[in-house]
């Protein structure tokens, strides 16, 4: 059979890759066309259109990027009118999926499915309406999401299970490397200990958020060897030598940025200038990940990742407006939360900053227990880490996603009737 995939950034071409492999295993006759990347590529996708050309984010960059963007919808609705596909799968990316999906329930006989769904439980909530006329069956990768969508709106989805938990237990039961040999190939120093920071996949979220966890990281750690002092509370009064009297390790730690897929490495050296002990690593997240005592995360699956590694974090992300966004926060987020983390486990797992609350010294506060293995605060993010790992489930998100596209399509099943 033939399908059609799309994905439109960096997550959804690496999930949608592990989805392709799986339905290989499926339908042994699959044939894959699509828009995304070189992950999708190498599972055996005929990829048209990569996603670089389209991963734009925010109202200005979409703005200023309109006329790339339309060329890509009009390639892809063309691609697809030729290729008359068995079946048309659609990885997250709402506002160009949404549009395809619609074009494609005028035009094309095929069943539309969702993976990854769209995040309407947390804004733009009208989405339903669209989803509901266009999409045959949304299959989920966040457990909540089944009681969101038919408790609120009606609509049943699926949960399939969360490709990330997949992704990262099978790295952990394949890669072989040691702290030493990480430490060797990343000319890292052995004796301090990782505080890894992830500053976002996109130019905008690493240029608001990086120079802040870069601030915050100098604050705890400098001076750190020349002080040798022990740990007690937090100090009231944040300043370089304060804070650095209550790290944890003696012999201090080391900044470790992982570069974002598709960002060339030089694009961060003007964020490294003045910061000693801060190290840069290319296409090692989750290797980083293992071996990082703590770490600062800009919102998104990131965090979701650091947590199944782990490794206890601060939430971080930058927004301009400071208190005005936070005073209107109420009025277009629809959720509690914005990690994935605490919206998983219902609770407050881990510190979330944003807007106004994201000051360098304010972010070295919350990031200060975490270094200390005896803390509380570090205890219990672990704690609530594993109760959020248990309502993950043990279902394997490719897999299962898999069989429910391939199953419907063989016996040609409504979408009601998929189980």
């Amino acid at each position: 059979m033939r399908y059609f995939i799309i994905a439109g950034e960096a997550s959804g071409d690496l999930h949608a890759s592990h989805l392709v492999t799986a339905i290989r295993k499926e339908d042994a006759e699959a044939q894959f066309q699509g828009l995304g990347g070189d992950l999708m590529a190498a599972a055996g996708v005929e990829v048209l259109w990569h996603y670089r050309t389209m991963a734009y984010m925010g109202f200005v960059q979409v703005v200023l990027h309109l006329p790339q963007i339309l060329r890509a919808m009009r390639a892809c609705k063309a691609a697809m009118e030729a290729y008359r596909p068995d079946a048309i799968i659609l990885v997250d990316y709402p506002g160009f999926n949404l549009n395809i999906a619609a074009w494609a329930r005028k035009h094309l006989d095929a069943p539309i499915f969702y993976y990854i769904a769209p995040k309407i439980w947390a804004w733009k909530e009208g989405r339903i309406r669209k989803i509901r006329r266009n999409v045959d069956k949304v299959l989920s990768i966040l457990p909540f999401e089944v009681d969101y969508f038919e408790r609120k709106h009606g609509y049943p989805v699926h949960y399939v299970g969360n490709p990330s938990r997949a992704e990262i237990d099978d790295f952990l039961q394949q890669d072989t490397c040691t702290w030493k040999d990480f430490c060797e190939t990343h000319h890292l120093e052995p004796q301090r200990k990782i505080v890894a920071l992830l500053a976002g996949s996109r130019r905008s979220e690493i240029a608001a958020n990086l120079p802040r966890m870069l601030q915050a990281f100098a604050l705890v750690q400098a001076e750190h060897v020349a002080s040798g002092k022990g740990q007690s509370s937090a100090p009231t009064e944040p300043s370089v030598h304060t804070i650095a009297e209550h790290a944890a390790h003696p012999q201090g730690f080391q900044a470790v940025i992982a570069a974002a897929p598709g960002i060339a490495l030089e694009e961060y050296a003007p964020y490294l200038e003045g910061h000693p002990h801060v190290h840069l690593v290319s296409s090692a997240t989750f290797a980083l990940l293992k071996h990082a005592h703590a770490a600062l995360v800009t919102s998104g699956t990131a965090t979701l990742e650091t947590a199944l590694f782990g490794v206890p974090q601060v939430v971080c992300y930058h927004i301009r407006g400071g208190a005005l966004v936070r005073a209107i926060q109420p009025h277009f987020l629809n959720c509690r939360f914005i990690s994935l983390v605490n919206l998983i486990a219902d609770d407050e797992v881990v510190p979330e900053l944003i807007a106004d609350h994201t000051a360098p010294h304010h972010i070295a506060r919350h990031l200060l227990p975490l270094l200390d293995d005896e803390s509380a605060a570090r205890q219990a993010q672990l704690s609530g880490y594993a109760r959020m790992r248990a309502q993950l489930g043990t279902n394997v998100a490719p897999q299962e996603g898999a069989r429910l596209v391939v199953h419907a399509l063989r016996e040609g099943i409504a979408s009601s009737a998929l189980t």
